[in-house]
């Protein structure tokens, strides 16, 4: 074999390697697996196989430089697509119109070029999933995944789960929409808390979320599906920015955009500087990895060529530069949130994006072997993720191994290794139900606005302050200040940022009644329920009346409250260790009692007094409680101010009954006083 023969044999297994190794990330990047690659080694190597091709002319069949990466692609190889009549939801269906992937580049001037000085609206490049939604007579008919582009899975059965697809619309003609199946990064990091899985970010999750076949399970991820171009219509419309409002006017939330009527080199810079400012200052909640530059002039864009598997004027994807730095790893810190014992690197400071970063997220072991980090001095590099979340790319030298912990570091209970069965992914959890960390959401409810209302402590913090050990219980948040020297050191804390959190912990010293109902975490109970509750009992009555009883049933006679939700209030006051932390918060906060709002007013001003044994009413309390709802008043001892004494046996010689008689109050049964005052 003669040199060039050789060379050329080589240079084809060096494109084979990469195209390979490009598709097994693209399948793990669309399909909820654990990555194979970050994104910025994906276009890195993406730019090294391009400029391959581009020299050698080589291009082979399954390049991902001329076809569009799959997504949700869960059809095993060989298995044939099915005709219109034979498609089911989750099973392969043609498009349309094919859903051709877009031009890519990170540099603004090859926007400009491509404008043509013509009008064009710039907005967001979505990270998530792009599904595909037809509507014909205004019903919804179908929705698909794009797939390879010409064909996708249908999944219409988990259209009701996904928030932004609409049941119906006004246009009663035949309209195709494309949007992105996104998540927010609080709702993914709310879910990856309480998850037994482990995702690497929020496409990760939407991703794996759309390949489950129940829809309450798919509701549960609280997908947003945001459309991003109206592919066809009916009616005559023809400018891309017309046929967005046209969208909004059907009752969509189409993706946000901004017209370049003039689009010169100074303004398309001008425009993404604003942009990426959006990003950079956490003002978009939907992850994004780039932006779009699409013609105003829908039939004008319909004139360009198809190279590949992409329309040349279909639109122009801009990806942003990624800054890296290297540094050194200092050490690993194993954060505990939920069942996840999470690996965080700290390393020295750099900066990127015009900002200070000491610290990025490992997500879990297999993260953690896929890069190689080993101990401290291990040398890495970093980046801010679409400038936003900091991420470690690579390991330029390792230095020892990676030393994984085998007790929790919150509570000291063993550890064990978890193998993901969907991904295989790898995942450090703590073996102690009662562990600290596991209950983040509820020490997240307790301080949130409709709870206690602490100014300043979001779930990350939180879950530090647990991981520090200095919150164990919620009372042990009004002592946070046992800690100010500490705080104060770490990252992203200062003597400002504790002092905030000081004012913040003394103005909610002060809780009203419902508030503190609702942060406690009962379960089933929810702000209007705690209110419903405390319509009827004080604070004080209602947990001694629920410590004191067997009934489980006893509030289910409240408006609103029900059996279910009764045995919960119940059940949560005979554990013992509840009740415990309450008398520690009571010590701590000063509990306001809100203004009782009855449900009725056959009681209206009126003062009982109930004795003795009932027999309509469940017991004393259910017909207390009724009498409180109808805006009445219950004592427990009889007095001027008494209007009815009520006791079944009415002749009896009791106490109460010749107090009453002496001071002239009737003593009624329970059958007359349901004839007076009941429903």
């Amino acid at each position: 074999m003669n040199d060039s023969i050789k060379q050329s044999v080589d240079t084809r297994a060096h494109i084979e390697d990469i195209i390979k190794r490009l598709n097994a990330a693209s399948a793990a990047y669309y399909g909820g697996s654990s990555e194979k690659m970050t994104d910025f080694e994906w276009d890195a190597l993406f730019d090294e196989l391009k400029k391959i091709e581009d020299e050698t002319g080589i291009i082979l069949e399954n390049s991902p430089t001329h076809n569009v990466s799959s997504e949700s692609d869960f059809r095993s190889e060989g298995e044939n697509d099915t005709s219109d009549d034979e498609i089911q939801n989750g099973q392969r269906e043609e498009h349309e119109f094919p859903a051709l992937s877009l031009a890519k580049t990170k540099n603004p001037e090859e926007l400009v070029k491509w404008a043509e000085n013509r009008p064009v609206w710039l907005s967001w490049k979505l990270d998530g999933l792009t599904l595909v939604v037809t509507y014909d007579n205004g019903q919804l008919k179908k929705v698909v995944t794009r797939g390879n582009g010409h064909a996708g899975n249908n999944i219409t059965h988990l259209a009701a789960a996904i928030n932004g697809i609409l049941p119906t619309v006004k246009e009663k003609g035949h309209m195709v929409i494309r949007g992105e199946a996104v998540i927010s990064y609080e709702d993914f990091e709310k879910f990856r808390l309480e998850a037994e899985e482990d995702y690497a970010n929020p496409r990760n999750l939407a991703s794996g979320s759309l390949s489950l076949k129940d829809p309450e399970e798919v509701k549960k991820r609280k997908i947003t599906w945001i459309p991003f171009t109206l592919v066809y219509t009916e009616s005559d419309i023809t400018s891309w920015g017309d046929r967005m409002d046209y969208l909004e006017e059907q009752g969509f939330k189409p993706v946000e955009r901004e017209l370049i009527d003039k689009p010169s080199s100074e303004n398309i810079h001008s425009v993404i500087d604003k942009w990426t400012e959006k990003v950079t200052s956490d003002k978009n909640p939907y992850p994004v990895d780039g932006l779009v530059i699409s013609y105003d002039d829908t039939e004008y864009a319909q004139t360009g060529s198809v190279t590949g598997h992409h329309a040349t004027r279909a639109g122009y994807a801009f990806k942003w530069q990624d800054e890296a730095a290297e540094t050194t790893l200092r050490y690993i810190e194993w954060s505990c949130a939920a069942s996840t014992i999470t690996p965080v690197a700290v390393f020295e400071p750099v900066e990127l994006e015009g900002t200070t970063v000491k610290r990025a997220s490992l997500c879990n072991i297999s993260e953690c072997q896929r890069l190689g980090i080993g101990d401290a001095g291990t040398e890495i590099s970093v980046i801010k993720a679409n400038k936003i979340i900091p991420k470690v790319i690579k390991v330029n030298r390792q230095n020892g191994k990676l030393n994984i912990p085998g007790k929790c570091p919150v509570c000291g209970a063993d550890t064990d290794i978890s193998v993901s069965e969907q991904s295989g992914t790898m995942t450090l959890r703590c073996t102690n139900p009662k562990c600290t960390a596991k209950e983040l959401r509820k020490f997240s409810r307790f301080v949130s606005k409709p709870g206690t209302d602490i100014d300043g402590i979001s779930e990350s913090t939180l879950d530090r302050f647990i991981n520090q050990g200095w919150v164990k219980n919620f009372a042990d948040i009004y002592k946070l200040m046992d800690h100010s020297d500490e705080m104060s050191q770490l990252d992203g804390f200062g003597e400002k940022s504790v002092q905030n959190l000081k004012e913040s912990i003394y103005n909610a010293r002060k809780v009203d009644d419902t508030r503190m109902v609702f942060a406690l975490c009962i379960p089933l109970v929810g702000p209007d329920v705690a209110k419903r509750l405390l319509s009827v009992h004080s604070f004080n009555e209602l947990f001694e009346i629920a410590r004191s009883t067997d009934d489980e049933e006893i509030f289910s006679s409240i408006d609103g409250i029900g059996p279910e939700k009764s045995s919960a209030i119940v059940k949560w006051c005979h554990d013992f260790e509840n009740i415990r932390v309450l008398e520690l918060l009571e010590k701590e906060v000063e509990i306001i009692e809100t203004e009782k709002t009855a449900a009725g007013d056959r009681c209206r001003d009126l003062t009982f007094v109930v004795t003795g044994d009932v027999h309509y009413y469940k017991n004393r309390n259910e017909l207390k409680a009724y009498i409180a709802s109808q805006g009445g008043n219950v004592t427990g001892s009889v007095s001027k101010s008494t209007d009815y004494l009520i006791n079944n046996d009415i002749e009896s010689t009791s106490g109460k009954n010749q107090k009453a008689r002496t001071l002239g109050i009737p003593v009624i049964s329970e059958d007359d006083f349901r004839e007076k005052f009941g429903e």
